[in-house]
Parts: C-alpha cells; structure tokens; sequence
C-alpha cells in the first residue's frame, strides 16, 4: 500500500506544480513552493518503510520544490528561481516561529489539541537549524547548478541533464547537510549514514521522475509566447 501511495503522492505533488504554473504562471510556483516547504517540515516527522526503506515523508513534497525551482530557472531565470528559494526560506522560519509561540499558550481545560499540536510542532533548537540551514544551502546550489549548465548545454534537448544533474547534487548536499547537523552525536555514526543513503536513494527517484513535468511546464510557455 505505501508503494501505491508513494506513486500516487508523487503524481499529486507534481502535477500540483504544474496546475499552480498553468493557473497562476510564476506567482502560483512561488505559492507552491512556500506551501511545499512547510508541508515537508510538518511530514518529515512521520516514518514509513518504501521499498523496503525506512524514509521519513516529507521527502515527495520536498521534492517538487527542487521541480519547482527548476521550472522557475528554465523559463525565467536564475534570479527569479533564487526569488523563489528565498520565498521558501521565509516561509519555513516563519512556520517555525509561529508554531513554537503558538505552544507557548497554556490550553484551556476543555482543549483537546494542545498535547497532539506538541507532539507535531515541538521540534528542537538543533533541528530547526539543520532543517533551515539545509534547505537555504541545497536550494541554492540547485539554482547555480542549473544555470552553469543551462550556459554550457543550452538546448532545451538537454533539460534532463541539467535538471537531474543539478538535483540530485543538490539533494545529495541537502541529506547530508541536515543528517549529519541533526543526528550526528545524537544517533550512532551507523545509523546516521544508513539514513542518508536510503533518504538520498528515494530522491534520486523523486529526482528522475520529475523530468517530465519540467518539459510539461516549458511547453506550456512556449505555446503561451507564440
């Protein structure tokens, strides 16, 4: 059943991208990827075996930010798509600090909530670091990458390859980044390189698959402009 829904959430996330560009043009990819942002870091706290891999969630969701980003690049620039990132920035610590004042509040004795927004909304002073510094970073490096290619390769015969090639480093620097700033120390050294290797296994997937909708969403502006 988590393999059907892995498919299934993927195909959501991404066409979600693609219905918010064919809506809303660039202001509904930046919609998007605020609204992926603080959905990854709410479902990144729930872990589920996928292909035989202990994954935590948010990783889909996470993944159509790095497509999004991409889109932003291909069709309006570098600047437009590090626009975006910086969006996604905003909207992460503001979820965060929102959410930790929130908890502040004692409950009501009728409330019902309080013990379970806790258990979603506690996290700690480290992984709120690892969380944000890692996706600023990662995020960034995908725009670069993708630009430096885009002057090399420029054809759109070769959107793959810079859209894999910048991902999946960029994804690669994000699991390790956040891995090692929130675990190391706190798991065994073991265990902290066993989760990067299957959660940058299951990216390279979510990687490859969004091929398709990257070359949806410029063919959509090309038949837009004419």
């Amino acid at each position: 059943m988590n393999e059907t829904l892995f498919w299934v959430s993927l195909l959501i996330n991404f066409s979600g991208v693609i219905l918010s560009y064919r809506l809303f043009k660039k202001t509904g990819i930046y919609v998007w990827i605020a609204v992926s942002t603080v959905v990854a870091n709410i479902e990144v706290i729930k872990c589920v075996d996928i292909f035989g891999m202990p994954l935590t969630l948010g990783n889909i969701a996470y993944g159509s930010i790095f497509l999004s980003c991409d889109i932003l690049n291909e069709i309006y620039g570098k600047s437009e798509a590090q626009k975006g990132v910086i969006m996604g920035f905003f909207a992460l610590v503001g979820f965060i600090f929102l959410t930790q004042i929130g908890l502040l509040f004692t409950p009501s004795a009728d409330d019902f909530a309080h013990e379970s927004m806790v258990t979603i909304f506690s996290l700690t002073p480290r992984v709120c670091f690892a969380s944000a510094c890692a996706y600023l970073v990662s995020n960034t490096l995908d725009v670069h990458l993708y630009n430096f290619i885009k002057t090399k390769l420029p054809a759109d015969k070769w959107m793959w390859v810079r859209n894999n090639v910048s991902t999946i480093i960029s994804q690669c620097t994000d699991t390790v980044l956040f891995t090692v700033l929130a675990f190391l120390n706190i798991f065994p050294l073991e265990t902290v390189f066993k989760l990067c290797f299957t959660t940058f296994l299951i990216k390279i997937l979510i990687a490859v698959c969004d091929t398709p909708f990257l070359y949806m969403a410029k063919a959509m502006y090309k038949r837009e402009v004419k």
